[in-house]
C-alpha cells in the first residue's frame, strides 16, 4: 500500500465530502431501518445535505488536526481530531471527531492507518485519553470492530426517540 497521510488542504474538501457521503450511506440506511421512516425523516430530513455540511464544517474548524490518506494524489480517507484539554469531563483528552474511507478503497487498512496516525498525534501532543464515538446500529458494526481492534474500550450508551 502506497498511502501517504498528509494535512488536509482546501482542494481536498470536495473529494472528502463526496466519498464521505458514499461511505456513510449504509449507516444512514441502517438508521432508517432501526428508527423507522417517521423518526428518521424528522432527525435526518435530508441526510446527504446535513452530512455534507457537517463534514465540511468539521474539516474547516479542525484544519490543524485533519489529515487525508492519499494515493496517487487522490484522497481516499480522512480523519479529524479535536482536542479537549480543559474539558471538565474527560480532561486532557483528544477525540477522533470524524473518520471515513472511500468505499472503493475500504478493506485495505486505510482506516487503521488513519486511526494509528491520529493516536500517535494525540500521544505526541501529550494527551492522556483518546476517545472515539460511534453508533450501536448494524451500520456501525464495522466501525465498532475497527475501534476495538485499535484498542479502544466501549461504553455502550442508548439514545431513545419517540415521535410526538
Amino acid at each position: 500500500m502506497s498511502i501517504e497521510i498528509r494535512p488536509l488542504t482546501e482542494s481536498d474538501l470536495p473529494a472528502v465530502v463526496e466519498f464521505s457521503l458514499r461511505a456513510w450511506a449504509p449507516v444512514f440506511a441502517s438508521f432508517e431501518q432501526v428508527l423507522g421512516r417517521r423518526i428518521f425523516e424528522r432527525i435526518y430530513p435530508d441526510w446527504r445535505r446535513i452530512q455534507a455540511e457537517a463534514v465540511e464544517q468539521t474539516c474547516r474548524e479542525l484544519t490543524e488536526t485533519t489529515w487525508v490518506a492519499v494515493e496517487n494524489g487522490q484522497p481516499l480517507g480522512f480523519v479529524a481530531v479535536v482536542h479537549h484539554r480543559e474539558q471538565p469531563s474527560e480532561p486532557n483528552s483528544a477525540e477522533i471527531e470524524m473518520i471515513a474511507v472511500d468505499p472503493a478503497a475500504q478493506r485495505r487498512g486505510i482506516a487503521r492507518a488513519l486511526t494509528e496516525f491520529a493516536l500517535e498525534h494525540m500521544r505526541q501532543e501529550g494527551f492522556e485519553l483518546a476517545i472515539v464515538a460511534t453508533g450501536g446500529d448494524p451500520g456501525h458494526a464495522p466501525a465498532r470492530a475497527a475501534y476495538e481492534q485499535a484498542g479502544f474500550t466501549a461504553l455502550p450508551l442508548v439514545r431513545y426517540y419517540q415521535v410526538l
